[in-house]
């Protein structure tokens, strides 16, 4: 099933991906750090909604109390919940 997460405090606006069951799929991001967010969205790509949270929650970038890590975590589990 496909997700759409609007993200907060980031300098990406959205993450698109897939869940199949609890696996994570297809991660694109919109805007922010191009190589860096092509890259995460690599290394999570068929990881659990569970690995994704315990290896990205609470990652912050610079000054800010999140990243897109952490919000790509929080758009997993919501989706997953739902």
């Amino acid at each position: 099933m496909s997700f759409v997460y609007k993200t907060q405090g980031t300098c990406s606006s959205q993450i698109e991906f897939e869940l199949e069951g609890n696996i994570v799929k297809n991660v694109k991001f919109h805007g922010g750090c191009n190589g860096n967010l092509k890259g995460i969205s690599a290394l999570v790509e068929g990881m659990t909604v569970e690995e994704v949270q315990q290896k990205l929650a609470g990652i912050t970038c610079g000054f800010k109390r999140t990243s897109c890590p952490d919000q790509l975590a929080k758009a997993v589990a919501k989706a997953y919940n739902e």
